[in-house]
Order: C-alpha cells, then sequence, then structure tokens
C-alpha cells in the first residue's frame, strides 16, 4: 500500500474517531500494521498539515493522536460559537444535554448508545457554549472522555443546582433511562423556547 494512501486512511480514521483520537497501538491493529509504522505516518501527517497551514491540525495528547483546530483561528471559533443567529440549540444538541445531565459523566460512546446516532457534533456545539466539559477519563479501553455539564449549564437553564432536574423517583420504578431522559429533554426544550422567544423580542 502507498504511504500517501496510509496518510489519507489515518486522516479517515482520525475523523471517526472525533475528541477520543487514536494511539499508535489502535491504529496499527486498525490497519494491519507495525505501531512505530503507524505512529511515523501520522506524526508524517500531522508535520504535512501544519506545513500547509491548514485549518486542521493532529495534536498527539496523552499518546493519542486527534484533530483540533489551528490555534490561531480561536478569535473566529469563538465568534462563531457565541453569534446570536447560533444561540439556539438544536434539538440533537438538547437531546445530547439532557443525557448527559443524567448520565454524567458519561463517555460520547454511551450518548450514542442512548441516542441510536452520531453524536460527535451536538457534543461540540454543547462544549463550545460551555454547557459541558470534560470530567476526566473512563477507566476503559482507550480511556474515553468524561462529559458533565458546567455552572453555565445551571445559570443558561436557571437550575439552582443539579438537585432541581427531575428526579427518577418522580417517574414510575419501571419507566426506564429513554423515558426519564424525555422528561428532562422535555423540560429543557421549553426553557429553550422562553430563552429564543426573549431574545426575539430583544431584536424586533
Amino acid at each position: 500500500m502507498m504511504y500517501q494512501q496510509l496518510k489519507s486512511i489515518i486522516e479517515g480514521l482520525l475523523f471517526m474517531a472525533g475528541d477520543e483520537g487514536l494511539n499508535a497501538r489502535q491504529l496499527a491493529d486498525i490497519m494491519e500494521i507495525d505501531a512505530k509504522a503507524a505512529a511515523d505516518i501520522a506524526r508524517s501527517l500531522q508535520a504535512d498539515m501544519e506545513k500547509e497551514g491548514r485549518g486542521i491540525r493532529i495534536a498527539e495528547v496523552a499518546g493519542a493522536f486527534r484533530f483540533t483546530t489551528h490555534p490561531g483561528h480561536a478569535a473566529y471559533f469563538e465568534r462563531m460559537a457565541y453569534s446570536p443567529t447560533r444561540s439556539s440549540l438544536s434539538q440533537a444538541a438538547l437531546e445530547t444535554l439532557a443525557i448527559v445531565a443524567y448520565r454524567q459523566p458519561i463517555t460520547r460512546v454511551e450518548i450514542e448508545e442512548i441516542r441510536g446516532v452520531k453524536s460527535e457534533k451536538a457534543i461540540q456545539t454543547l462544549a463550545a457554549k460551555d454547557l459541558i466539559e470534560e470530567k476526566g477519563r473512563a477507566e476503559q479501553i482507550g480511556r474515553p472522555i468524561l462529559y458533565g455539564t458546567t455552572r453555565s449549564f445551571l445559570d443558561h437553564f436557571e437550575l439552582s443546582s443539579l438537585e432541581s432536574l427531575p428526579e427518577p423517583s418522580s417517574v414510575s420504578p419501571d419507566t426506564d433511562l429513554d423515558e426519564q431522559t424525555q422528561l428532562l429533554f422535555d423540560r429543557l426544550e421549553q426553557r429553550q423556547m422562553t430563552i429564543d422567544d426573549t431574545e426575539s423580542e430583544g431584536t424586533a
């Protein structure tokens, strides 16, 4: 297999891996090559992206390679995240936020198992809006990132504390987690509608 093709494969794998990234051994197992070779190819791709001035970079954190944005563009990312036209949360983001609030600390994979769809974009949106944050890493293979809500989450939805969230005891014992999560989602959605209405009145 051509060296450039191997780089292309690693680029795609890191995109799929998201924030958790992949270490050299994981890349090697997937590509069926030597771990040292996998690391060398990843670092070569990293150098190429930096040399070309790409907006996406590869960072090596705690032994894992993962995509990150160009640090020199941070001001633009903040402007996008806090733009009034992007202030509302999508349904996907609200669903993800409800799951994180109920199940924190929770990994991206666990969130996706509950939602049944990819949630990386929703997680990135919530993190950019300071509604969720990293709470450490799970004691599992690959040490996936654990997510939890922030103080800003409480302020945004006018909750005095996490104890203000709907409690499992408020639903019947045979109610499953999905229904409990829907209960919280409904509450967050209602609060978001109130925020959107207030912002619309302010710009009218």
